[in-house]
């Protein structure tokens, strides 16, 4: 993330940053309410199943609308095992799926990690080895 950071910089993104929390009870209401305090002031974008999936360029491309329509604070939400309690899918402005196929939680983060970067090199004129 410290990649897509100094990239970003240039370009009005960032920081980009991970944050883990851990509810201390099982379930997706407690682990809403150990996020919440993390969305407040963000557009929120629900990493979720039933979202939609965006090719790299789209993806970028929608981030930098968000960025020049004044959004200043992007928060891209990856719930548990059991998905993200419905309150907080509700309260997201957006939701991304990475394809039909269910994802163990490290590998969502990887590959959102994946993706923000390579958003950022996108944005940022870099060579796109699929143009």
């Amino acid at each position: 993330m410290d990649r897509a950071t100094a990239a970003g910089r240039s370009l009005g993104l960032g920081p980009v940053e991970v944050i883990e929390v851990e509810a201390k009870k099982p379930g997706k209401a407690p682990e809403a309410e150990v996020l919440r305090p993390h969305l407040e002031g963000a557009y929120v974008i629900a990493c979720d199943e039933h979202g939609t999936a965006r090719a790299s360029r789209a993806f970028a491309a929608e981030i930098a609308r968000l960025r020049d329509d004044g959004v200043r604070k992007m928060v891209f939400v990856i719930g548990g095992a059991d998905g993200l309690d419905p309150s907080l899918l509700a309260q997201a402005k957006g939701k991304l799926a990475f394809g039909p196929q269910t994802w163990p939680h490290a590998m969502a983060r990887a590959m959102l990690a994946e993706q923000v970067y390579r958003a950022v090199t996108i944005l940022a004129g870099g060579p796109y080895h699929r143009d």
